[in-house]
């Protein structure tokens, strides 16, 4: 059986980029959760190739920090770092939502038709979704919207947040798929909001809203993951508590 995310036509792509590919899909749709133990062994075995490669592409992995080596435990799936996701998000849906009410009397008609058809793009991903694919559209359609913003410094918190957030993971909705529909919706609701001119207190609020849904969204993920793990390991559970 060929693993999945090689083709035929991966045969001309160098084996560490394979390995690389193999991996990331699997980090991104759930497959390695975080803290899997990546052993080269098998993945190797897996692909058809030495260990080589696959080490390679887990160094690669390692500095884009969605891999962590450590001593005595060897290459894992990066933990996910929820309380700094948590206030990256707090602080970004503050900046982001002030933004973006800060640019609205500035926002032109064509800007808003801009917005539109990125979100149009973000819609027609949802059949065959790609979460990275998915974010980068996410952020060209947010930043349309507080491109006008005439505050350097607030414009300025919000790029850091979005930054941060790469760092953190590169995509909220490799843990919450299902979240990426809300979001199209939610952004046609805004993009409404601001074509009828409403208040910006409320655009504001709109656009805040949006962001925390998504935290709460991957938050709700988060505690399923570890309810999940102590019906698995119950005694494990009871000795840590």
């Amino acid at each position: 059986t060929r693993p999945t995310g090689i083709g035929p036509e991966m045969g001309a792509i160098p084996k560490s980029e394979q390995a690389y590919r193999l991996i990331r899909e699997r980090i991104e749709n759930g497959t390695y959760v975080p803290g899997y133990r990546l052993v080269l062994a098998p993945i190797a075995t897996e692909l058809g190739m030495s260990v080589v490669p696959v080490r390679e592409a887990i160094r690669r992995l390692e500095a884009e920090q969605l891999v962590t080596f450590e001593a005595n435990v060897g290459a894992q799936v990066a933990l996910f770092k929820e309380a700094e996701y948590l206030h990256t998000m707090q602080t970004l849906a503050l900046v982001e939502g002030y933004a973006t009410a800060l640019a609205t009397p500035d926002i032109t008609p064509d800007q808003i038709a801009r917005a539109r058809a990125v979100n149009e793009r973000m819609r027609q991903t949802l059949a065959h979704f790609d979460p990275q694919r998915f974010t980068e559209l996410n952020l060209e359609f947010h930043s349309v919207l507080f491109e006008s913003c005439n505050n350097p410094h607030i414009l300025d918190l919000v790029l850091r947040g979005w930054n941060r957030m790469k760092m953190l993971r590169n995509s909220s909705f490799s843990f919450v798929p299902g979240r990426a529909h809300e979001s199209v919706e939610e952004h046609e609701h805004l993009l409404d909001l601001i074509e009828r001119r409403v208040d910006v207190h409320e655009i504001e609020r709109a656009a805040r809203d949006h962001r925390l849904a998504t935290l709460d969204a991957v938050l709700l993920h988060q505690d399923e993951l570890r309810h999940h793990d102590e019906l698995r390991h119950p005694h494990e559970s009871v000795a840590a508590s």
